[in-house]
């Protein structure tokens, strides 16, 4: 099996990277602006190496950009990868959707003959 390329996350890397509350988190406060490392930090009770760790992870799955400015660290969201996450969120609905109206069906059909008879 061959290495991927860092810049290509895996759909893996972006629901690992979302199962975290604190970095779902750190999204959501990244979507209403752009932020230096230092002040995203400020809104956690985590020192900042468990900032960087949760970071990472949201790096790793594309979900965020980071640019350098001297010793500054902005980041902000990239929502490119939540494109594939959600195509396959979707996909899985409908077709729970799909059993689950199939299934009813078949519930209310078995009611009605047992009703009948």
């Amino acid at each position: 099996m061959g290495e991927r390329k860092h810049s290509e996350p895996k759909l893996d890397d972006v629901f690992l990277a979302l199962s975290h509350p604190t970095r779902r988190r750190m999204l959501e406060l990244l979507q209403a602006e752009p932020r230096r490392v230092t002040d995203l930090a400020e809104s956690f009770d985590l020192s900042l190496n468990v900032v960087s760790k949760h970071l990472k992870f949201l790096e790793r799955a594309g979900l965020l950009e980071r640019t350098k400015t001297g010793r500054e660290h902005m980041l902000k969201c990239d929502n490119r990868a939540i494109a594939p996450a959600s195509a396959w969120i979707a996909q899985h609905l409908r077709m729970w959707q799909g059993a689950l109206d199939s299934f009813e069906k078949f519930i209310v059909q078995t009611n009605h003959e047992s009703k009948d008879h």
